[in-house]
């Protein structure tokens, strides 16, 4: 398989447990349309998208749609939707991309 793969995690740090429900969207560079949706699992992981992902080099956009999730809960939010932007370059065969989340901030690293 060529290309590289991608899984996500969100962590909430209000409470110190996976975001469970969560639905993100992975676009490529600036499309407005997905190439991919996935929602977190009950541990907050997305390792399978709803359609099978392997990147090419570039620029690509996972949005993480929080409103819905916090509106849940009963919880105030302050960031509706998260865009991350991030690389991917020829060689890598897997990128993780966690989102540490809690109602008024937000933190996100490359995984392993």
């Amino acid at each position: 398989m060529s290309g590289t793969t991608l899984s996500t995690h969100i962590l909430d740090l209000r409470c110190g447990r996976p975001a469970a429900g969560v639905r993100v969207d992975l676009s490529a560079g600036d499309a407005l349309e997905p190439l991919a949706t996935g929602i977190t699992d009950a541990d907050g992981r997305i390792r399978n998208w709803n359609v099978d992902v392997t990147l090419e080099p570039g620029c690509y956009q996972l949005l993480f749609h929080t409103a819905a999730w916090y509106q849940a809960q009963s919880l105030d939010c302050f960031y509706p939707a998260i865009p991350v932007q991030f690389s991917v370059n020829a060689g890598q065969p897997h990128l993780h991309v966690p989102l540490l989340l809690n109602q008024y901030g937000y933190s996100t690293y490359r995984g392993s």
